[in-house]
């Protein structure tokens, strides 16, 4: 593993020659389109070999846990053991029990690989074999197999006499880079007619050719046949009907009292033109939202505690097994520190509104509560991208159960709200529905990763929704390295996030501007990825959820606080990391857990201060929003 350590501190070495700290703005923000895409390629390679690292590790402590438990057992338990951590894993395609008396072919076996595989995996479990009996372990170099990759792994017993050895595919290695090199927007987007969408500058709405990745920036992207109409009175049955006829509308929807045509004949300019003979309070393109996302040592049973010599405050170290080598970005923001104040609570739900989460992973699916698929009714909100599973589990994949990764909270329950499809892409429509669904169903926090450069009112209606049931929304700013407010992180009622690396640098890709409250990991962070996996991701998608997570510990640890008071205080307690006070880069800095968790514990409440649930029924929504959110209430017919 020591060339995956050395190459990943060799990158954070190099991000600190090239991006020094410093009390100017960081160098990163001035750079080229083409140095920008370079950087990002680095980024994403760095990523890649993160997760190969990831992988091969927690292939080597699966093996080697099932190993110990059953080595005593009769054969019937071994196969048995060996069949179900194969169908658990099912990346690990092939795996045999072996023995020093014994030759390969005669092992215990589970899994299936073809003729062709088989010839090229053989001599590296040869060689597997050999170093096993020897009382060695082994790791292949990477091959290839029908456009995949493959690696050969051998864990010896404790008294070397008998060994597992595993043939492992590593699929997972080109999802991310599919992912991250949309997610980082290395390539242009949409890269294929799937939507058919089109582009448009976000400040003038004129079409633009997206030809390189780097004009991504700025750029939203539009359904060419729908449109998004607010009504400023209802419109009636016979309205409709002849809206129908006149547009030639294949279907419409609705969600609260906003409306979503689609046309056969007529494209969204057209439509935005016939909508001004009605009576609207807008009628605008039906934008479409993208996500916004570098050998382990033995564990002991229970996590560990230290004193910080410091503060004379007890230090927690969590013993799942991916956490000591992987996760620098909890430590670096005092995380360890901060559960000695709070750990969460099981009532404060989390919503992740997102790709869905993989609803069976063993780090995650003990944390989850329901959730709701807005893309398709009908199914559970399961992630078919990758990317939900993965902030997911920065905000609370399972703690100290020597497994895995350790997300921030121990306690606080996941709502996974599924609003992007599988290509990573979802319309304004499915954002501002699963947000409603998320406030209306008891969230206090609500992780949106994802973004567009079009200021949508239908969005931003959905937001003032939550924002008024006492909601904490958090948002990721971007990743075009770009000033250009980014929706829905720049809205006044959103929490946005940028992203630093491991040396407190503002991260390569990272939005910036004014509206940027706090700045947060997310450059290389380990977290879950579904089928039982884990991997490595960079974005400010990655970012966002750290804060997140610090909002929910926060209402855990003093429920009374309103959310504008839980964003205050993650402001006021931010490490000031760029130059003096706030600034475009970090806003208010990196976030802070123990100092934020110290003044929401200490924070008096006013008397007239009530519960968020009391203060929601109470107290009247400020003028501007009370007619509107009324409205909404009153037609959403959401049980």
């Amino acid at each position: 593993m020591w060339k995956y350590a050395l190459s990943f501190a060799l990158l954070l070495a190099f991000g600190a020659l090239l991006f020094p700290r410093n009390e100017g703005a960081p160098r990163i923000a001035s750079l080229s389109p083409a140095e920008e895409i370079k950087i990002k390629q680095a980024t994403l390679s760095q990523d890649m070999k993160l997760t190969d690292d990831l992988c091969r590790s927690q292939c080597s402590l699966e093996l080697r846990r099932v190993l110990s438990q059953t080595e005593q057992q009769s054969g019937d338990t071994k196969q048995k053991g060996l069949q179900s951590l194969q169908q658990e894993h099912p990346h690990m395609l092939k795996l045999y029990w072996v023995t020093k008396s014994e030759p390969l072919d005669r092992s215990l076996q589970a899994g299936q690989m073809d003729d062709a595989l088989r010839v090229l995996a053989e001599p590296e479990l040869v060689k597997a074999k050999q170093q096993t009996d020897q009382g060695s372990s082994y790791q292949s170099a990477p091959f290839q197999y029908k456009s995949e990759t493959y690696f050969v792994l051998g864990v010896p017993s404790s008294n070397s006499d008998s060994a597992m050895l595993g043939v492992i595919k590593q699929t997972i290695l080109k999802q991310v880079e599919d992912h991250q090199l949309k997610n980082l927007r290395i390539v242009t987007y949409p890269p294929d007619n799937h939507y058919k969408i089109e582009s448009v500058d976000s400040r003038t709405l004129k079409d633009v050719k997206v030809n390189h990745p780097e004009e991504n920036e700025g750029t939203s992207h539009y359904h060419v046949n729908q449109v998004v109409v607010r009504f400023k009175n209802e419109p009636s049955n016979a309205d409709l009907v002849k809206i129908e006829k006149d547009i030639g509308t294949t279907h419409y929807r609705k969600v609260g009292y906003t409306y979503v045509f689609e046309s056969r004949k007529m494209e969204a300019k057209q439509l935005m033109d016939y909508f001004k003979n009605w009576d609207v309070a807008y009628a605008e393109p039906h934008f479409l939202y993208l996500t916004n996302s570098a050998a382990v040592d033995a564990v002991t049973e229970n996590s560990s505690q230290t004193t910080d010599n410091n503060t004379n405050q007890a230090v927690i170290k969590p013993n799942d097994a991916l956490y000591q080598r992987y996760q620098w970005n909890l430590p670096i923001i005092d995380t360890e520190l901060g559960w000695s104040i709070s750990k969460g609570s099981q009532d404060i739900k989390v919503a992740i509104v997102d790709t869905g989460v993989d609803l069976n992973h063993p780090d995650l699916k003990d944390q989850l509560i329901s959730g709701y698929n807005v893309v398709n009714n009908n199914a559970p909100p399961a992630d078919d991208v990758g990317h939900g599973t993965h902030v997911a589990g920065i905000v609370g994949a399972i703690v100290n159960n020597n497994l895995g990764v350790a997300g921030m909270s121990w306690y606080n329950r996941i709502m996974p709200v599924k609003v992007l499809d599988q290509s990573g892409a979802g319309s304004t429509y499915s954002v501002a529905q699963g947000i409603i669904w998320a406030t209306d169903h008891g969230a206090k926090v609500i992780n949106m990763s994802l973004g567009n450069y079009a200021e949508a009112n239908f969005l931003h209606d959905a937001i003032k929704y939550a924002y008024d049931h006492d909601v904490v929304l958090i948002a990721a700013s971007g990743n075009d390295n770009t000033a250009t407010p980014g929706f829905p992180a720049a809205y006044p009622e959103v929490f946005a996030v940028a992203a630093t690396d491991a040396n407190k640098n503002k991260a390569s890709f990272s939005n910036y501007g004014d509206y940027i409250d706090v700045a947060a990991p997310g450059v290389s962070i380990a977290s879950t990825y579904p089928h039982n996996q884990y991997a490595a991701l960079s974005g400010t998608s990655m970012a966002s959820p750290h804060v997140t997570a610090l909002a929910a510990l926060i209402r855990s640890v003093n429920p009374q606080l309103k959310n504008t008071e839980v964003m205050q205080i993650m402001r006021d307690t931010a490490q000031d990391i760029g130059p003096k006070g706030k600034d475009p880069y970090y806003g208010n800095g990196l976030i802070d857990v123990v100092a934020a968790l110290k003044k929401a514990q200490s924070a008096k409440n006013p008397q007239t201060m009530q519960s968020p649930q009391t203060q929601t029924e109470a107290t009247p929504a400020a003028p501007a929003r009370s007619d509107w959110a009324q409205r909404l209430l009153e037609r959403l017919g959401w049980k």
